[in-house]
């Protein structure tokens, strides 16, 4: 199912840097009229005159439906519809899987998944009213495999929406409407800013040799993604690899991670 960008509204979360701003600006050089929203107004504000005119910037809390309700509102004000809405806000809380308090779960629950569950509630409703439009969510290899220990809350949230993708991909196909799941690799942003450390030591968090690469290049990617329809969009090859052994032998699989960290 194939998205035609021109002249369509976006609606991006997260959208004042790294992958957001990325995918906006990707979205807008395709001819889409962009809504860009961070919990950060300035920086949505600068991403939003970066991309001028086809722009607008609000700021967006995703916890607070309120806000998400008040994106929707002010995107219908300004270009009368919403075709397109990535939801792509992230934190990470870090440290071994028993120091990591019960307000940290919340706190990255909260605003990973039920954020992107808000913004399906707010938003999925116009979407299946006019029959047309895309979702695409961020999540994470770290959402299709079990290197993440380290950042279980995190983990665990982007495990979810890949679940949660891969079922309204079903759900909603059939209506007109396409679901992306956007699972990077290695990205170069400023996530490290979103953060918290748990225990003695603080260290960057673990990663497969996967390959990293800038945050313009993922915004390019996720949005021919969304024109080709694709649904499990990536940022470099090995993660097949990985999920044909993974499928292929589970156990096997597991066995072997288990000897690595050993």
């Amino acid at each position: 199912m194939t998205f035609d960008f021109s002249d369509s509204v976006a609606v991006v979360t997260g959208a004042g840097s790294g992958i957001g701003r990325s995918s906006a600006r990707a979205f807008a050089r395709l001819g889409a009229r962009v809504v860009v929203t961070d919990l950060e107004e300035e920086r949505a504000r600068e991403v939003a005159d970066e991309i001028g005119d086809a722009a607008i910037h609000l700021r967006c809390d995703v916890t607070r439906i309120e806000d998400l309700q008040a994106v929707r509102a002010t995107a219908f004000e300004r270009f009368g519809r919403v075709d397109l809405v990535h939801n792509n806000v992230g934190v990470l809380a870090v440290g071994p899987a028993e120091m990591i308090p019960m307000e940290a779960w919340d706190r990255v629950v909260n605003i990973n998944l039920m954020g992107v569950v808000r913004s399906l509630t707010v938003f999925l409703p116009g979407l299946l009213e006019q029959g047309r439009g895309h979702i695409v969510n961020t999540a994470s290899t770290a959402g299709l495999f079990p290197y993440g220990y380290d950042r279980l809350p995190y983990t665990t949230t982007k495990h979810a929406i890949v679940g949660l993708s891969e079922s309204l991909a079903v759900y909603l196909r059939p209506k007109g409407i396409g679901v992306s799941c956007f699972c990077p690799a290695g990205v170069m942003t400023n996530i490290a800013e979103q953060i918290t450390f748990y225990g003695s030591r603080q260290q960057a968090p673990r990663a497969p040799n996967f390959g990293v690469i800038d945050a313009e290049t993922a915004g390019e990617l996720v949005a021919q993604g969304v024109a080709n329809g694709t649904f499990l969009i990536l940022t470099t090859h090995e993660p097949l690899d990985e999920l044909r052994e993974r499928g292929n032998d589970i156990e096997a699989y597991l066995n072997r991670l288990v000897a690595a960290a050993e």
